[in-house]
């Protein structure tokens, strides 16, 4: 662990890049002295698609925070994001001599041995991270130095991306005048920042919903056991209202914060809105009819996560115990109701906790990203520093503020459901019908 030293994370996404300023004291606490948002260029999906306008921008964001704290910022870790980065599980082996204790070194030989995977060379590993050890057939070892035994197994989560998109970043962050320090992924840092500490016994679904993607991490008794993007998310959701409202997307974006609900039960039942379209004619929309607009696309977010868990690790209800909302779009109203309507499991608001410092301005699920790449950057092997957990109460309880609650399971027959069981479909056809639904009034 680091000491006495400034770790800056830069969480380049879609729709906004933010710098975190972090200072880890001597005794191993954790303050954030220094915050920059600003409006992301250049970017989309997680990737750079205009270098010049992301520079800038990135520019923008570490003068910011540089000013709030007053410190220079020459080294970043940043955050890998899109469905470049690709995730896979490999097996690793190491024979020990008879009557020998397991050394470093043979635990270096196993994990090298897994990252000897076939991988494709337009790929740059980015993480490799060592879930449990398992020490002639004992599963569930944490740290096998020191042990007997005569053969050492053990499961890597090799996480890589393109080398072009990570070359792209790269360079962006250079000719901004900074160094960087290294990638992580970015739900791998949302888990970091959100994950409580009972939770490290657990199996936890992470879902990170940020505006161009929507990033799912499964962390299995505190390690990142399984990641996945989708190429959907809250922009998507701006999108779709600004598609059929035919208002501008910020408008769009400004009716959905501030009116839209993710359930149409949850919306303002007597609130009716007066909408302008761009050719300038005039519409009544109830924040009822708002809100079944939101709904298909957030479900079917919800819906292909689901299916990339219960496809790659088995049905969700029987593999995890709750499931993690954070980002920016897991504040809309209504989320973590229907997250737990599709997942069947309990769903809670995740934010960043264990910090000191500015934690008025990074307590919100959108700054889960960037306060988890200063906690990586702390130890740089993909675990939660003990240090952010304090005195932490060991149980999972709602967070302490009370506008998050925890979302409790719903009944048990649904759950019972067999993994064969047909599962609802929601895509465009979805989205077509909800554009049926309004085209009288447009």
């Amino acid at each position: 662990m680091k000491d006495n030293t400034i770790i800056v994370g830069l969480d380049i996404g879609t729709t906004k890049i933010t710098t975190v300023i972090g200072e880890v004291a001597a005794g191993g606490s954790v303050d954030i002295i220094g915050e920059g948002t600003v409006p992301s260029e250049g970017m989309k999906r997680g990737s750079v698609v205009n270098l010049e306008r992301a520079t800038h921008a990135i520019k923008q964001s570490v003068q910011a925070a540089e000013r709030v704290s007053g410190v220079k910022v020459e080294s970043v870790y940043v955050s890998v994001a899109g469905n470049h980065a690709k995730a896979i599980t490999s097996h690793g082996l190491a024979a020990i001599r008879r009557n020998q204790e397991i050394a470093q070194p043979d635990v270096d030989r196993a994990i090298e041995n897994a990252r000897a995977v076939p991988l494709d060379p337009n790929l740059e590993i980015i993480h490799t991270l060592p879930q449990e050890y398992v020490v002639d057939g004992q599963e569930g070892i944490k740290n096998p130095v020191g042990m007997h035994g005569v053969r050492l197994e053990v499961d890597v989560h090799i996480v890589a991306g393109t080398a072009g998109p990570l070359l792209n970043l790269r360079r962006c962050v250079q000719e901004a005048g900074l160094r960087v320090e290294g990638f992580a992924l970015h739900a791998l840092a949302s888990g970091l920042a959100t994950l409580e500490a009972a939770e490290q016994a657990q199996t936890v679904v992470v879902v990170d919903m940020g505006g161009g993607t929507t990033d799912m991490a499964v962390f299995k008794r505190g390690n990142l056991a399984h990641s996945a993007c989708i190429p959907l998310g809250g922009e998507h959701v701006t999108a779709d209202l600004a598609q059929i409202l035919k208002i501008p997307m910020e408008e769009a974006e400004n009716v959905k914060r501030r009116y839209g609900a993710a359930l149409p039960e949850l919306a303002d039942q007597d609130l009716t809105l007066e909408i302008t379209t761009s050719s300038g004619s005039t519409h009544a929309i109830t924040a009822f009819e708002l809100s079944r607009i939101i709904k298909p696309r957030l479900a079917e977010i919800f819906g292909l996560i689901r299916d990339e868990i219960d496809h790659t690790l088995g049905p969700v209800e029987l593999v995890a115990q709750n499931v993690i909302l954070t980002g920016g779009a897991a504040l809309l109203r209504g989320a973590p109701e229907l997250a737990r309507d599709r997942f069947r499991l309990p769903v809670r608001v995740g934010r960043p906790r264990g910090i000191g410092g500015l934690t008025d301005i990074v307590s919100g699920p959108g700054h889960a990203g960037s306060v988890g790449l200063v906690l990586y950057g702390i130890g740089e092997d993909g675990k939660v520093p003990h240090l952010v957990y304090g005195d932490m109460a060991p149980a999972v309880t709602a967070p302490s503020t009370p506008d998050v609650p925890v979302v409790p399971a719903p009944t048990p027959e649904p759950v019972a459901a067999t993994p064969d069981k047909p599962k609802d479909k929601v895509g465009p056809s979805l989205a077509d019908r909800v554009r049926g639904w309004f085209k009288d009034w447009m």
